[in-house]
């Protein structure tokens, strides 16, 4: 991932150059600022990697017109789920609620995943579920996180191919803390978990686009 900087007076310069003259080779452009191709070169892979300009072979460099916004979107929306997975907190499905809400406050995590025999995902285990499960008199070590867990097809999932920003607008729309990684597969009774996604995966990757303007 290219990490975002500021444009320098002389980038600018090029960026104005490419914009009125494009297309521009390289030298012509060096020309005009008296400099030399090779002083030019690195700036020129920067704004080209960076998406402001285009370059082709033989015609010279291009300018895509495109903004700051414009390209700090687009690099938002290329980030991977595999860039920023956690690891899994599960419980098995035979575990009871009581070791359930043990692991959520000893692995300080909101949401939990339950996996069946053969370590395949069988359902998924939130705080809410934990809490309602809690309240009353019920013997929290006899009751089996089978009989609350939310089960397929209800359970949100994405693979470590998917864009993030597809599963951000899924905690959204779904209201929930957190989504399990999973192997892709069409059968959702072979679902193995990998990862999660949660809130805080998403406001991390935001917080490292945040820290400079992007060229």
């Amino acid at each position: 991932m290219v990490l975002p900087i500021e444009l320098n007076a002389r980038q600018e310069k090029i960026v104005e150059i490419v914009k009125d003259y494009g297309p521009i080779t390289g030298e012509q452009i060096a020309e005009q600022l008296d400099l030399t191709r090779a002083t030019l070169r690195p700036d020129l892979a920067i704004l080209t990697m960076a998406g402001y300009l285009d370059a082709r072979p033989r015609v010279g460099y291009f300018y895509t017109g495109k903004t700051s916004a414009q390209l700090l979107t687009e690099k938002i929306r290329q980030i991977k789920v595999k860039d920023y997975l956690s690891l899994p907190v599960v419980v098995q499905e035979a575990s009871t609620v009581y070791d359930a809400i043990c692991t959520m406050f000893l692995e300080d995590v909101g949401t939990l995943f339950v996996v069946d025999k053969g370590a395949k995902l069988a359902g998924v285990l939130s705080r809410k579920d934990l809490l309602r499960a809690s309240m009353g008199n019920q013997e929290l070590n006899s009751i089996p996180v089978s009989i609350i867990m939310t089960r397929m097809p209800n359970i949100t999932v994405c693979t470590k191919e998917d864009y993030l920003i597809e599963v951000a607008e899924k905690l959204i729309d779904k209201q929930i803390d957190a989504v399990p990684v999973i192997k892709g597969t069409d059968d959702e009774d072979a679902y193995e978990v990998i990862g999660r996604i949660t809130k805080t995966n998403i406001t991390k990757a935001l917080v490292d686009f945040s820290g400079d303007a992007i060229i």
